[in-house]
């Protein structure tokens, strides 16, 4: 019976663990950066009341 060579088995399960974090680690700053995006679209897009009106809701003209 032929012997299993287990430290190319341990050498290949950590290759996959790594690229699997690697892998994880870019989704996250993918994700990061995607939402940053978004905040910083949102302020600009937020403001539809005219100029000089701010923080004058609820009060007649």
């Amino acid at each position: 019976m032929a012997k299993s060579n287990f430290q190319f088995q341990k050498r290949q399960k950590e290759l996959a663990k790594k690229e699997k974090k690697e892998l994880k680690k870019q989704r996250k700053m993918e994700e990061k950066t995607e939402e940053s995006d978004i905040q910083q679209e949102a302020p600009a897009s937020e403001s539809t009341e005219p100029a000089g009106m701010e923080g004058q809701e609820g009060m007649p003209c």
